[in-house]
Order: C-alpha cells, then structure tokens, then sequence
C-alpha cells in the first residue's frame, strides 16, 4: 500500500496504472473508518484492479460554529485497517494542498442542497461537491463509491456528475449498520454510553414510519407527528433538525404518499453535542 499526499503523486501513479489498463476505483472519506467505509473498500475491491482510498477532513464543509476541530482522527488506526483491506493507495493531504492560497472557485448542485441538511447547515454541500470534484480531477478514477447513509450528499453527487457530465461511474452501497441498528457514522465515537444506546431511536422511528407507509398509510404529516413526538419524548435528544418523507429521487417534500415513487424518509437530529443523520428508502 502507498501512501501519499501529494496530488502531482496521485495523478502520476493514476496514468501509470491507466497504460496498464487498470480499473480504478475511488472511496473517498474523512478517515477515522469503520465498518461502512470498508464495506466501500470491499465493493471497490470486486469490481476494480486498483483501489484508491482518500482520506481528508474537508474544512470547506463545516461552517463556523460546526465541530471540524472535534471530529474524530487516527491515521494510524487508518492505515492499519486501509491495509488489512487491500487499499492500493491512500491519499491523504493537508488541507493546503487541496485548497492552495486564493482558492475561489466552488460547484454548487442547485436545489437539492437546499433542503433538508442543506437548511441547516449553509455552505456545507457547497464544500462537499466541490472537494468531491477536486478528488475526481485528482484521482481520476473508473468508479466512486459512496454509502446511502449520507443520501442528500449521494444526490447531490449524482447531479454534479450528470450536469458536469463526468467520466465516472458513482456506485452508491447500502447502510452499514450496529447489531441495535445504528447507522455506523465516525461521529458515533463522540457519544457518550448513554447516549450511544439511546441514538437508536433514529432507526427505530425511521423503521416505524416505514411499517406505516408499507401498511398503506398515505399522509405524510400524520407519520411524521408520530416520529417527532416519540423523538422528542427521549430525553437524550436535544434537537431535531428535520424527520422528512420525501421523493427518493429529487427529494421533493411529498403531501401525500403515491404508489409507483421511490420514497425516502430522513432524518436529523441532536443527540447531545453530536449531530446524527439516518435514512430508509423504500422502493417502488
């Protein structure tokens, strides 16, 4: 495994392995891995030659009073793991090099960043997409796999993709979860024991909604008074941004449920000082 952390490395490392005629498949993350990343690792394993993992903690993405100096870090562990699961390259620069001195230019994905996390935290998906394009022009690669947990940063990806019409392939994976059904995040490690075990109530208000739509339920605001009642009754949740029931694809908000839709339900929430997002789709 080679690590590197120089963007002319990474690009002339991609041409050699591109004579070759070796296909490349990028993960991009912010390091601290768990199960859901190397489950990306994994899928990217079978499909391509050569696997490219980057880790970089994006300060573009976080706004100002958001928690970039909190978020949890071990390139060590990171490499260990990296390693043990066959990663060929990682790249791991210092925010300097990716966003050198001047740097102006950023990508915005239009209304699908707008909502949801989008209304709650500004700026963020515009320093998402664009770091995730700089990645694609850095690491060009044959795919880009990414988990459907962080689903409104897949869309928005997938638009970037479409309307930029960029010669990669995204091949978004399912939600890896914990044995209680938590969604893995690195942002888990910053939860306390007691909060850990109540984070669960995410999945288990997302699971329930779920059971009511697929039980024929077909107004949306009926089910959603259901999920935020039950969230806000846990005293281990200090705020909730959003539980929204919206089209899978586009993400519109949805007056009602119609048969035929690929139907997201989302959510977002405090639990303490961290900050947890989840999902279900359920497909037509």
């Amino acid at each position: 495994m080679k690590i590197l952390n120089k963007i002319s490395q990474c690009r002339n490392n991609v041409k050699e392995l591109k004579k070759k005629g070796q296909k490349i498949g990028l993960v991009p993350t912010m390091g601290y891995l768990h199960e859901g990343h190397l489950s990306l690792v994994k899928a990217a394993r079978q499909q391509c030659q050569k696997v490219f993992l980057t880790i970089f903690v994006n300060p573009t993405q976080f706004g100002p009073t958001e928690d970039f100096n909190r978020y949890p870090r071990d390139l060590k562990r990171d490499f260990v793991l990296a390693e043990e699961n066959r990663v060929d390259y990682i790249f791991s620069p210092e925010a300097k090099e990716v966003y050198k001195k001047g740097h102006t230019t950023y990508v915005e994905a239009g209304n699908i960043t707008k909502k949801m996390c989008g209304t709650y935290r500004p700026g963020h998906f515009k320093g998402v997409v664009t770091t995730v394009l700089k990645l694609f022009n850095i690491i060009p690669a044959h795919k880009a796999y990414f988990g459907r947990k962080d689903y409104q940063q897949l869309v928005a990806i997938k638009k970037m993709v479409e309307d930029l019409d960029l010669d990669i392939e995204i091949i978004d994976c399912p939600t890896v979860r914990g044995k209680d059904g938590l969604a893995l995040s690195s942002r888990n490690k910053l939860l306390e024991p007691k909060q850990r075990e109540n984070a669960v109530v995410l999945y288990e208000q997302l699971k329930q909604a779920e059971k009511a739509i697929l039980s024929g339920e077909r107004v949306p605001r009926k089910i959603k008074d259901v999920a935020v009642k039950a969230l806000k009754d846990n005293p281990f949740i200090q705020k909730i941004d959003y539980f929204d029931i919206r089209d899978a694809k586009d993400l519109k908000k949805l007056n009602d449920i119609k048969r035929g839709k690929d139907i997201l339900i989302a959510t977002a929430v405090w639990v303490g000082g961290t900050r947890l997002i989840d999902n279900i789709v359920i497909c037509k």
